[in-house]
């Protein structure tokens, strides 16, 4: 069977392989609900490993091919196994087998009111936002988040109605496998050049998933690449969100005094509606929530319900997560890994009155690096003291023979250390009372977090 929703219909046992991923784990427990048999293996003994077991999934730990029953009808894996798999090959050879992206492209099929929240930064806070307001207004969504959401301790849940929220992500055009219903447009930026090239592939890419919506469109009217993108598009409601005069949303009145509060007023065509106050940093998270606000008044959120969710709202895991403060030290973790997002959450630590701000960054991806370097050099100057581990490659090969050294050389007073552990020595021995030490980067530069709480404990 070469059709993902016609395999899922026929199939009542499905087998994951990489089920503790971040973005396997809610499918499958979205599955479970729906009423299959579920198993599913790992390398990694994580939280979301066994949370998945906990809610019925049978699973093993490590992959081999005798983790597949024989009467499993239907195979789904993460695109993080590497080719020559044994679990994999075994599962290709033998069952119908499927791509994460696809299987969750058949699930916005499923749902009359799927919310495909997709942009080059800030998908995870407005998908965990929307999900929080129709929480709130008790129209019980189910949900795909990229990160975790504390107001379910989880990266996703199945509801009973009709109303699906979904991280809808760029990369590799996994987010061309879906059908939305209702497409929120956050903003297009360059990322992902080692599969996009350049920036008009990327905005290809964008149109083409909201030509794919279904039925509604809202867009950031402030993103002059968002506006280039969805020029002459048509058969879809168009609803813009900005600070500019022409919005269909707009926030007017800002205030953003630092720290962790915000607020402002919001207005829809031209008329007040609430004053909104959100409970998370930095200037570019009143767009982020005035986007889920427009999502989820468009699905049926009450104002009050919308105004409450968005002030109870404290971040989703590793968006400017607070560990802690610990001998005076305050430790921040951040997915940030692009320029553009390192930037706004810097400004934003940077006027929450510390003594001094310490950015660790890791360079993800080398073709990122390479092709962003004098970028990341700019930003990360910011903080008042960084630091750079080594690049973490992930799926890439380092034909470029670019160095960490390279991006710490072009950032005065920049100290380069390889090894996490040996960082949060460093920084262990070197912070004062009154710093914040802020961890950058969507590889595993987060541990840096954690022994650094360690330490200091």
């Amino acid at each position: 069977m070469k059709n993902i929703d016609e395999a899922l219909k026929k199939s009542k046992k499905v087998h994951f392989i990489g089920i503790g991923g971040a973005g396997m784990c809610p499918v499958a427990e979205i599955l479970l609900s729906l009423g299959y048999s579920v198993t599913g293996s790992d390398n990694n003994d994580t939280e979301t490993f066994r949370r998945v077991e906990k809610e019925g999934a049978r699973v093993f730990l490590g992959q081999v091919k005798e983790n597949i029953a024989e009467d499993v009808d239907l195979v789904i894996y993460t695109n993080a196994i590497l080719d020559g798999n044994e679990e994999l090959e075994y599962a290709k050879q033998n069952f119908p087998t499927f791509e994460r992206a696809e299987a969750l492209g058949a699930l916005s099929r499923i749902f009359s009111n799927c919310i495909g929240v997709c942009g080059t930064h800030g998908k995870t806070t407005v998908t965990s936002m929307t999900t929080q307001i129709l929480l709130e207004a008790g129209l019980d969504p189910s949900a795909v988040i990229g990160g975790k959401l504390p107001a379910i301790d989880a990266y996703g849940r199945y509801g009973k109605s009709q109303n699906f929220v979904c991280e809808s992500c760029e990369f590799n055009n996994t987010f061309l496998h879906m059908n939305a219903d209702m497409a929120v447009v956050l903003n297009i930026d360059e990322d992902h050049l080692d599969f996009f090239k350049n920036l008009e592939n990327i905005k290809k890419s964008f149109r083409k998933f909201c030509e794919n919506t279904t039925k509604t469109i809202i867009y950031n009217g402030d993103d002059e690449n968002t506006v280039d993108t969805l020029k002459g598009i048509e058969g879809k409601r168009l609803i813009s969100f900005g600070k500019s005069d022409g919005c269909d949303w707009q926030a007017k009145n800002i205030n953003v005094p630092g720290g962790f509060h915000s607020d402002y007023d919001a207005y829809h065509n031209g008329e007040f509606i609430t004053h909104i106050e959100i409970s998370v940093p930095g200037s570019h998270n009143i767009l982020n929530s005035l986007a889920a606000f427009a999502a989820g008044y468009e699905s049926g959120a009450d104002i009050e319900s919308i105004r409450k969710a968005l002030k109870e709202f404290k971040g989703a895991g590793r968006r400017f997560e607070l560990k802690g403060t610990y001998r005076g030290v305050t430790i921040v973790d951040d997915y940030a890994h692009h320029p553009k997002e390192i930037e706004v959450t810097l400004n934003a630590a940077m006027k929450m009155g510390y003594k001094r701000v310490w950015a660790v960054h890791q360079p993800f991806t080398f073709s990122r690096t390479a092709k962003l370097l004098d970028d990341f050099a700019r930003v990360l100057q910011i903080a008042d003291k960084c630091v750079v581990s080594e690049i973490m490659g992930s799926r890439e090969v380092n034909t470029i023979g670019i160095k960490a050294t390279d991006l710490s050389n072009k950032i005065p007073d920049c100290i380069q250390i390889d090894k996490l552990s040996d960082i949060a020595d460093y920084l262990a021995e070197h912070c004062e009372d009154g710093d914040m030490v802020i961890t950058l980067g969507c590889g595993d530069v987060y541990k840096v977090s954690r022994m650094l709480v360690e330490k200091l404990k």
